[in-house]
């Protein structure tokens, strides 16, 4: 991978976080009860595991770079 693309992934993992924290708040705010409370670090971890992935991919293909 060249640089652009490492960097691409950077960029992307950002907008998926962004993204994860926004679907949730959309999602799950205007009914949020107890029982949402106590599944929240479940659900936000769902949302975000595709960001995780996204900079995993970043920090292999950036080690790879250097």
């Amino acid at each position: 991978m060249n640089k652009f693309t490492v960097h691409l992934l950077l960029i992307g993992s950002v907008i998926a976080a962004v993204g994860g924290v926004v679907g949730f708040i959309i999602l799950f705010l205007p009914d949020f009860n107890i029982y949402w409370l106590i599944l929240s670090p479940i659900i936000i971890a769902f949302y975000e595991a595709p960001a995780v992935l996204l900079y995993w991919l970043y920090k292999k293909h950036k080690n790879k770079l250097d």
